[in-house]
């Protein structure tokens, strides 16, 4: 297993939210992708600096990014490990300025998330995680601190939900949730921090009924599992990666 030099991630991750500041407290353009979802020159200076920073630290290991180029399956499967990266999850919310949004840098091991760092710049928060190791947080550069999850059936039972997508399945999961539960809190939030309400203890429950594709997931499934969270597709199997096809399927994050 590889000695990661986790400080070293976690520099890359902050120094990547400094550029997405510098950007995002400016008058920036904004691009549509061949997808028609946006891009701003954030995404694009993240990517480049968390891509070169990476290949430094770790020339050998590969880079899967949403910004970089496309890499063919026949190519990725043989990879035993390798770097995948958000370099600004939650555009959208970036061009709404609410703050939401996070530099995503996960390292996948046999098609499964080993480590996770999730760094929130708008709101100096810090997610990392490593697998035997534990989860951790840092806000608004105070002292680190394990995370916990919420304890069981202590009321209300709290939902987290994307603040820019909603779904038919979804509603009809918070239908259940309230059937079974009674009172149900729901909370909405933008990109990977809905993993983090769940590892800090905010959230019972992050339910993701519209698409994803893997490097949304992977920093935040790192961090959840570690904190001793599950997510897992709805037919209860453990979320994995480097498939044929880079989109999820549906999932849930619980405690």
């Amino acid at each position: 297993m590889l000695n990661v030099d986790m400080n070293g991630i976690i520099q890359i991750a902050r120094e990547a939210g400094n550029l997405i500041m510098d950007i995002y407290q400016s008058d920036f353009g904004i691009k549509e992708k061949a997808d028609e979802s946006p891009l701003t020159a954030a995404d694009e200076a993240s990517h480049q600096w968390i891509f070169t920073e990476l290949t430094k630290l770790y020339p050998d290991i590969p880079i899967l990014s949403e910004e970089g180029s496309e890499i063919e399956y026949s190519q990725r499967k043989t990879w035993p490990m390798f770097w995948l990266v958000d370099p600004l999850d939650g555009t959208k919310e970036f061009i709404k300025r609410n703050g939401e949004f996070t530099v995503n840098i996960a390292l996948i091991v046999e098609g499964l998330p080993q480590l996770g760092v999730i760094y929130a710049p708008a709101l100096d928060a810090l997610y990392f995680a490593e697998q035997g190791k534990g989860a951790y947080r840092q806000l608004a550069g105070g002292i680190i601190e394990p995370l916990k999850l919420k304890e069981k059936k202590t009321s209300p039972y709290v939902l987290v939900q994307s603040r820019s997508h909603s779904s038919e399945e979804g509603e009809a999961y918070l239908e259940e949730v309230k059937r079974i539960h009674g009172d149900t809190l729901l909370i909405n939030k933008g990109s990977s921090l809905k993993f983090c309400l769940v590892a800090e203890g905010e959230a019972d429950a992050y339910p993701r009924f519209v698409p994803t594709m893997e490097w949304d997931t992977a920093a935040g499934q790192a961090i959840v599992e570690c904190a001793g969270g599950k997510v897992q597709t709805v037919e209860g199997q453990r979320l994995c990666y480097n498939k044929e096809s880079l989109l999820n399927p549906f999932f849930i994050v619980s405690t």
